[in-house]
């Protein structure tokens, strides 16, 4: 092919056009004018800045129209937004060059709209994920270097919250915004993602399929593609692909003459000695580049660049499961890959405002926490592709569930014509723009679907048919589930051999309630699950006024009840604890809860590997800020104890403790079973572990020894001891790797009193931290897949006290930062102390934020991150 001339498409895109937004009571804006007396009609609002992509409620708080919606009870104060119609406008440049033809591509429009070009109607609208796409002829355009564009959102529908019908649902749009127990009402409007004029020439590349496979020592890069053909046809047309590997070099190249446009074209391009793309924690996520040209003998018409991580995917049952179960064990390249992760909501109730850094965060805190999957909520959205990028990038799988989920009065999959209409057009165009992705491995149908109560779906539900007709027609290589629970049953159970994939529960279940539940169940899969607990203190000064910052029921205050209902741990912690009078108290002792709750349901699912293929969390993060929740990292990125205590639980080699309880009488006889795993491969592991009082004194001390196997969790040995007395009531089991260099894996803390196990905990006062920064702050490798901009530091943390330092931590004062540590919430005898590095990035600006901040790109002229350490104890006052 000789290159005289190039001809790639080019996209324009319009975000920094100047954008202005107008508010309307319904329909008016398309009459104008009053029929009575035929004056203009005004509008709600006057016109103001937008930004694009972005919300109305941004842009009205920016106006001074609105109070921050995030404080207090301030939304409720603006539930009318979604009631008016809105309008954009900009005058955006049309390219120089205009090619064959010129595309208008708005990629999402959320809800319902209609776009207008120098006031001429080109369409209308209603979804957000199918992007609405113009052509414009050449006498739109003739002569003009630029013209008006204008696109009018009507109301937003009123479509169902997380109590209602799911049979009476009728939209595509994200359901969480019109209230879920992690987020209050406040109904997204505006252009959530970008919009951009597209030149093309006479042919272009349209949909494409990327496949990979790797076998008997080979890669293969399976592709499909369509062409779009704009002008009469032409014998001169051919398609070249090029490879090359992670390090630039070319791989392998292809080249085929399109002889009939009409059908897809189809290569398979084999890849000699492949790098394989493993998931997080297997392996590394080698990524190879894929350049498709679509050219002539002497001109190029359009290219494509993809991204591919070659690797086999497959799936089978689990060990020893029934027959009828459907497959839960995901095998990567031959290995069993041991499902840990998380689910994840919306990263903001008004997700067009989220930019880059938000989603690079996500998945540095994903990475850090040893997760492996994200499943992506079927109440939410179908997320940008940033984040399927950042997943491919880093080893982190996606389960990604259609726009549908349960609604409680009923949970039926809707049925109504115009939703199936819709669910069809997301789900394909889903599949089409997403099955690129080495990342994706699962499909679902939704969330909690039920054909009857505690009975999820199945495939014979008409709606759940279609849609893995589709999946089946457009990404055959994926598993498709009918829904998350799978079933047989919904709800996790203490009944034996029904429990496949099971959901729940989402509080702890009492001591000793919780530990007896989840170490005896035996359910296949467990895709939902979780425990509530406080944010930070830092976070909730953010959101909640001062006078009501106490520690209080959600029966008790309608600011707390607003920011988390559901999710009230007050009688549960001051049972545990005590009476607390300070909120820091309380953030402290209900996120102890919530990390101790956690770690046990994760090890036991964990010890049953792979009669249990996983677990996934409820839930990662959150779109609104909640005082009380059951994330791990909450609406301002302040990790939780819990991030730290599940990090650890899955750690790729780690060692854990299996008890029943939390009380022991002195004197009880405790026969603690002991269990390692590694993930990677087998190795020989020689476990020690400690008992020990409060001031750090050894009351007893075992070491066990075994060869572990890939994958399977090993009983390396029994703890047997005599609970002991001591004078706080207090005793601790601490479980350490005697391998040099290896870290504690978890202090277990046990009480020897009944009533409030945990009470004494805040006598314990004779702990002192030290600390040492022992390396500058410096640039981070990015390299090692840190976001950009990241800074690093190390310090030592000292005990210099004469009691235990319980959940020791560090916390950013500054709030320029965003941080997490290497190691956090651990515990230091007397006389101990660790090296903790933390890594720090630059916080994006916060929705509605009063402060202004730097642009990006300046990081280094903030002052550097100002860190402290706190132990348990410090948080009384």
């Amino acid at each position: 092919m000789q290159q005289d001339e190039l001809f790639e498409p080019q996209e324009h895109s319009l975000r920094h056009c100047g954008w202005e937004l107008k508010g309307f009571w319904p329909w008016v804006p398309l009459k104008g004018t009053s029929m009575e007396i035929g004056d203009e009609l005004l509008g709600v609002t006057d016109w103001m800045p937008a930004t694009v992509p972005g919300g109305v409620h941004q842009d009205l708080f920016r106006a001074g129209l609105i109070d921050n919606p995030y404080v207090d009870l301030n939304s409720l104060s603006c539930e009318w937004v979604e009631n008016r119609w809105w309008v954009y406008r900009a005058e955006v440049p049309v390219p120089e060059s205009k090619g064959k033809r010129l595309e208008l591509l708005c990629k999402g429009l959320d809800y319902e709209a209609l776009i207008y070009w120098n006031g001429e109607l080109l369409g209308e609208h209603k979804g957000m994920y199918v992007p609405a796409r113009y052509a414009l002829t050449p006498e739109q355009t003739r002569g003009r270097q630029s013209g008006e564009l204008m696109i009018v959102l009507k109301h937003a529908p009123d479509e169902m919250g997380q109590i209602g019908k799911t049979s009476d649902t009728f939209t595509q749009k994200s359901r969480f915004n019109y209230k879920w127990d992690f987020s209050t009402r406040l109904v997204n409007v505006g252009i959530w993602d970008d919009i951009c004029f597209i030149v093309k020439q006479a042919y272009a590349i349209g949909e494409t399929s990327l496949h990979t496979d790797a076998k008997d020592g080979s890669g293969h890069i399976k592709l499909a593609v369509a062409i779009e053909e704009i002008v009469l046809p032409v014998d001169d047309l051919w398609l070249t692909v090029r490879i090359t590997d992670p390090r630039g070099a070319e791989a392998a190249s292809c080249t085929q003459q399109v002889t009939d446009v009409h059908c897809m074209q189809k290569m398979d391009i084999r890849i000699e000695h492949p790098q394989l793309w493993y998931p997080n924690g297997y392996g590394e996520q080698p990524l190879y580049e894929v350049m498709i040209t679509l050219h002539g003998e002497s001109i190029i018409y359009d290219r494509q660049r993809l991204r591919a991580g070659i690797r086999s995917l497959r799936y089978a049952r689990n060990e020893e499961s029934p027959q009828d179960a459907l497959p839960y064990t995901v095998i990567v390249n031959g290995i069993k890959i041991y499902l840990k992760g998380a689910n994840i909501t919306p990263l903001d109730h008004l997700y067009g405002n989220v930019g880059s850094e938000r989603y690079e965060w996500l998945i540095h805190t994903v990475k850090q926490a040893n997760m492996n999957m994200l499943r992506i909520w079927g109440g939410g959205i179908i997320e940008k592709s940033m984040l399927y990028e950042l997943c491919d990038q880093h080893g982190i799988m996606i389960w990604q569930e259609f726009i549908q989920s349960s609604s409680g009065i009923d949970n039926t999959p809707s049925k109504r014509p115009e939703f199936l209409r819709l669910l069809e057009q997301t789900a394909v165009q889903a599949l089409k723009t997403r099955r690129s992705h080495v990342s994706l491995t699962v499909w679902s149908g939704g969330n909690e679907l039920m054909s009857e109560p505690n009975v999820p779906s199945t495939y014979e539900d008409e709606n759940l048919a279609m849609l893995k007709q589709l999946v089946q027609l457009h990404d055959s290589q994926r598993l498709f589930l009918p829904t998350s629970a799978s079933g047989p049953v919904q709800y996790i159970t203490a009944e034996k051999g029904v429990s496949h994939d099971v959901h729940g529960h989402w509080k702890y279940q009492g001591n000793p309630v919780h530990y007896e539940l989840y170490s005896e169940a035996d359910h296949l899969f467990h895709s939902e699950f979780g425990v509530d607990g406080l944010s930070a203190v830092k976070s909730i000064r953010k959101f909640i006024s001062e006078q009501h910052r106490k520690p209080v029921s959600m029966k008790e205050s309608l600011v707390w009840r607003h920011h988390g209902e559901w999710w009230d741990t007050y009688d549960r912690d001051t049972e545990l604890f005590g009476q607390m009078t300070h909120l820091s108290a309380f953030s402290a002792a209900s996120q102890w809860m919530q990390a101790e709750g956690l770690r046990f349901i994760l090890q036991s699912n964990r010890r049953r590997a792979f009669r249990n293929s996983g677990s996934l969390i409820w839930q990662m993060n959150e779109p609104w800020p909640n005082v009380s929740c059951t994330n791990l990292v909450d609406y301002y990125n302040e990790a939780k104890m819990a991030y730290y205590w599940v990090r650890e639980a899955f750690a790729p080699k780690h060692a854990w403790l299996d008890y029943r309880k939390l009380d022991y009488l002195p004197d009880e006889q405790l026969i603690l079973p002991v269990y390692v795993m590694t993930d990677v491969s087998g190795e020989t592991c020689t476990v020690l572990a400690q008992v020990l009082d409060s001031r750090g004194n050894i009351i007893h001390e075992q070491s066990f020894s075994g060869k572990t196997q890939r994958n399977a969790a090993l009983q390396i040995g029994f703890l047997m001891l005599q609970a002991p007395h001591v004078e706080d009531g207090l005793f601790y089991v601490r479980l350490r790797f005697e391998q040099a260099g290896e870290p504690d894996r978890g202090v277990y803390i046990f009480s020897t009193r009944s009533g409030a196990l945990y009470a004494s905990t805040w006598t314990n006062t004779a702990s002192t931290l030290s600390t040492k920064q022992v390396q500058p702050w410096q640039a981070a490798d990015f390299g090692e897949g840190l976001p950009e901009g990241a800074l690093r530091s190390s310090f030592i943390v000292r005990n210099e006290g004469h009691q235990a330092a319980l959940h020791v931590h560090a916390e950013e004062k500054s709030d320029d930062y965003w941080m997490t540590a290497s190691a956090s919430h651990f515990t230091l005898f007397p006389g101990e102390q660790r090296i903790v590095v933390l890594t720090c990035r630059r916080r994006a600006e916060e929705l509605f934020a009063e402060r202004a901040q730097e642009p990006i790109g300046t990081e280094l002229q903030l002052p550097l991150p100002d860190v402290r350490f706190y132990s348990f104890t410090d948080m009384k006052d």
